[in-house]
């Protein structure tokens, strides 16, 4: 999306984490956690991907994108479809964008990334009022 800034990556933090539970110090049930929300959120709204789950191997992982900003008011704090991100970057002028991998199998999950949306603030300029003297 061409109005996609504030990117930020957590592939260096998920690696970490990974190698933490592949190493044994870290359970796979600290991991595998995902909210009953997330998991429909998903399925729902989710986008498959090609990448294995990187614990238990046997699904795809999907990528749920959630939305948060003052604007969206009581939309804030949803899931949203990749098809429903262009429109509303299209009609409000900033908000976040929460990209989570999700499998749907064992619960693992992880932000992916975050970044910001919107127009940014572009607006119509007004027209300046006079004042008494001018």
């Amino acid at each position: 999306m061409r109005t996609q800034r504030q990117m930020v990556d957590y592939a260096l933090q998920r690696r970490s984490l990974l190698a933490e539970v592949h190493a044994g110090r870290v359970g796979t049930d600290e991991v595998c956690d995902a909210n009953p929300y997330l998991l429909r959120a998903a399925k729902f709204h989710g986008l498959p991907t090609e990448v294995a789950c990187p614990v238990c191997r046997k699904e795809h992982l999907t990528h749920v994108s959630w939305v948060y900003g003052d604007e969206l008011k009581h939309a804030s704090g949803s899931a949203r479809t990749p098809e429903e991100l262009a429109r509303m970057a299209t009609m409000f002028a900033e908000f976040t964008v929460y990209t989570v991998e999700v499998c749907r199998t064992c619960s693992w999950n992880h932000l992916v990334q975050s970044y910001v949306l919107g127009t940014g603030g572009v607006r119509t300029p007004k027209t300046r009022r006079r004042t008494a003297a001018e």
